[in-house]
């Protein structure tokens, strides 16, 4: 455990170094300072807390359900969230569904301490992944119930290394672990584990939530008009390299590109580099170009809502880290591709298995995916409904969480 520790000091000492040229560590860094102050001064010794943590923007999209429901259903609590990473906290920290916003601390002894004794919750869930190794160990010593929701786990992770004994040993400190497939619950149950319930996966339950609450997006119902309309979710330059052709091939089909990462250089290059003409969303203001053949969506939070109008999507990040949420786009029935890099999503690999997703390696296969699909409207709506369906028959995690944490 000594090692572990000296690692977290290592990794904070170098986030603050970092600091001063990167500004998503100087985030990190700021946003952790009166921490602790603040928490004293607004959670209350009487408050009941449930807590519930994520570590950024997706893992809070995959707890958001858990948290409505509570929200709903049982008031006696309040409900404190909190986030790791700065790319969840800045987006989310004005969400109204919690009662307490906070970064967690680095996961020192002390910090721990300190974090539990100020927030004294009696719930607490961690959404997906996260093992921090001293806050687990002090949740278990206090007897607080402790949740692992939406896991999943695969045999090349660490728990199953000959080194990761000690993320072995944080699996026992959880009260319950919510996995998303029976392949998860025989792997853990390989290593002993066996409070493991098969709830399936949160995302669901939130991207159906999503589509039954979707708004208009103005700018884009003029931009779109009477034509077919592809849209471009999360994209990297990579992505963007590889669609470039394909707009520029299809004139007559309008394209919605939204940058994970708005990078001034690159979205300009590549405006400059569409034959029929790119627009700024945040340029449009009351009157929107409609002669354009691509719109440029650089605001955050609407992607979701903007999948409503799209006959086709193509899903960022399968050239680098990997993928980015297939869910949204698949609930309103939109056939989806994406980048090689996405077998660690499950929704991903089954839609792919299901024929509803494509992964592509090169323009000349996303062509060989889109073409089908553009000139026969019968295939484009059976691969639409797939992609639907599947999203639909997998709702239904979070009533199995809160019914096994509530009773």
């Amino acid at each position: 455990m000594w090692l572990y520790n000296i690692g977290i000091c290592i990794y904070t000492a170098l986030i603050r170094l970092t600091a001063l040229w990167y500004p998503k560590a100087r985030q990190w860094s700021q946003g952790r300072k009166g921490l602790f102050e603040d928490m004293r001064a607004r959670i209350s010794d009487k408050d009941r807390v449930l807590w519930l943590h994520a570590a950024s923007l997706g893992e809070f999209e995959q707890g958001r359900p858990i948290i409505e429901r509570i929200r709903e259903e049982y008031t006696d609590y309040k409900i404190l969230l909190t986030f790791f990473s700065p790319s969840g906290y800045e987006v989310r920290k004005d969400y109204a569904g919690a009662d307490y916003i906070f970064y967690l601390p680095a996961d020192t002894p002390s910090n721990v301490r300190r974090f539990l004794d100020l927030a004294h919750p009696e719930i607490v869930i961690f959404m997906k992944s996260e093992f921090w190794l001293n806050m687990l160990t002090e949740l278990n010593r206090r007897g607080v119930r402790t949740y692992l929701a939406s896991a999943i786990f695969r045999r090349n992770s660490v728990f199953f290394k000959p080194y990761g004994w000690l993320w072995r040993r944080a699996l026992n400190d959880f009260s319950a672990i919510f996995v998303q497939d029976e392949n998860s619950r025989e792997l853990l149950g390989s290593l002993g584990i066996d409070r493991v319930v098969v709830a399936g996966d949160t995302r669901f339950d939130r991207v159906l939530a999503i589509s039954a609450s979707v708004r208009e997006v103005p700018v884009v119902k003029v931009f779109k008009g009477e034509s077919r309309l592809f849209v471009a979710g999360s994209t990297w330059g990579a992505d963007e390299e590889l669609l470039l052709p394909l707009i520029n091939e299809n004139p007559d089909i309008k394209f919605v590109v939204a940058p994970h990462e708005m990078e001034e250089s690159r979205i300009n290059r590549f405006m400059q580099r569409v034959k029929g003409g790119a627009v700024r969303y945040t340029a449009c203001g009351t009157e929107v170009n409609a002669d354009a053949q691509v719109l440029i969506l650089d605001v955050v939070g609407i992607l979701a809502s903007v999948y409503k109008y799209a006959d086709w999507a193509y899903i960022g990040g399968g050239f680098g880290a990997g993928i980015h949420n297939t869910l949204e786009a698949a609930t309103f029935g939109v056939p989806i591709a994406f980048g090689l890099r996405y077998k660690k999503f499950k929704e991903a690999v089954d839609m792919v298995a299901l024929g509803a997703a494509c992964s592509v390696a090169d323009t000349e296969a996303l062509k060989g995916w889109f073409n089908p699909l553009r000139d026969d409207a019968e295939h484009l709506a059976e691969v639409g409904n797939m992609a639907r369906d599947y999203t639909l028959k997998n709702c239904g995690a979070t009533d199995k969480i809160t019914k096994s944490i509530f009773g």
